[in-house]
């Protein structure tokens, strides 16, 4: 197999898997969308249950105020039937006071009851827009999730699809070279192979020992390079490759180990140079 025919073939699974993996990542975010609404849906039930919890104890209250209620107004009724039974004054000062007090604490109660029975009401009503609400959400996560579950499925048959796409390649080249351009292909937005003009990689932009650039020009290798860990094919500018070739700033392919590691991210740092030899 010829350089050219592996070149082709890996344009043709670059465009695979520049593809698929895009697939991927959106078959990844998908289900995202329905953790919002989950949320949403489950802080909704969670302040229907305070509420509900709130208007049981407000429940109780009204029932403990209605019942005081009930006592004081007899106590007060009791005594006002009292008042003709006295016969001395200190008698009705007693009694007096009495059907004050019992008026006084059936004033308090009223008042309470009416702050409960007003409370009750609020809150029955917060609770019905709450239930209104959740029905609503339940209804829209159901159909969202059924849309999610759409979605998924066909991205993932997509995916198959390119998968054996993939397979029908027949790329019969080594595991390795393989594995990593299709890790490049992950880490550099989907371009694993970039052509070199001149001496200056048109996937980084750096200028690449003259050496090396004649080395990606004879076209006899599968090369990386050293910098942003492409494979390289040579490419004609359209200048003409003598803007480019600078024997002074150009170096050997020596100087690349001089290079100081703090000079590259740390992906393109681990990459090293190779060179595989393919019989025709």
């Amino acid at each position: 197999m010829t350089m050219e025919e592996i070149l082709g073939k890996l344009r043709g699974l670059q465009e695979i898997l520049s593809q698929k993996i895009v697939l991927e990542q959106e078959v990844s975010e998908i289900p995202k969308i329905l953790t919002t609404q989950e949320e949403l849906l489950s802080r909704l039930k969670k302040s229907f249950i305070e509420k509900d919890q709130e208007y049981n104890k407000a429940k109780t209250h009204e029932a403990e105020f209605r019942e005081l209620l009930i006592q004081a107004e007899q106590a007060r009724e009791h005594a006002e039937k009292n008042m003709d039974t006295i016969t001395t004054q200190r008698e009705y000062e007693a009694l007096d006071k009495e059907i004050r007090d019992a008026a006084d604490r059936e004033a308090q109660y009223r008042k309470d009851l009416q702050k409960e029975e007003r409370l009750l009401a609020d809150l029955k009503e917060q609770m019905d827009q709450s239930a209104g609400l959740i029905e609503q959400q339940e209804a829209e996560l159901a159909e969202l999730r059924s849309g999610v579950e759409r979605q998924v499925a066909e991205k993932t048959a997509k995916v198959r699809e390119l998968e054996e796409a993939e397979k029908n390649l027949n790329l019969d080249m080594d595991p390795e070279v393989l594995f990593k351009f299709e890790r490049i292909i992950r880490n550099k937005m989907g371009r694993g192979i970039v052509a070199i003009r001149g001496n200056v990689c048109m996937g980084c932009h750096m200028i690449l020992p003259i050496q090396f650039a004649n080395q990606v020009r004879m076209g006899e290798d599968i090369v990386f390079c050293p910098y942003c860990s492409r494979i390289l094919y040579y490419e004609e500018s359209e200048d003409g490759e003598e803007d480019y070739f600078d024997a002074d700033d150009a170096g050997s392919l020596a100087d690349l180990d001089d290079i100081d590691d703090e000079d590259y991210d740390e992906e393109d740092g681990e990459e090293e140079l190779i060179n595989i030899d393919y019989e025709e």
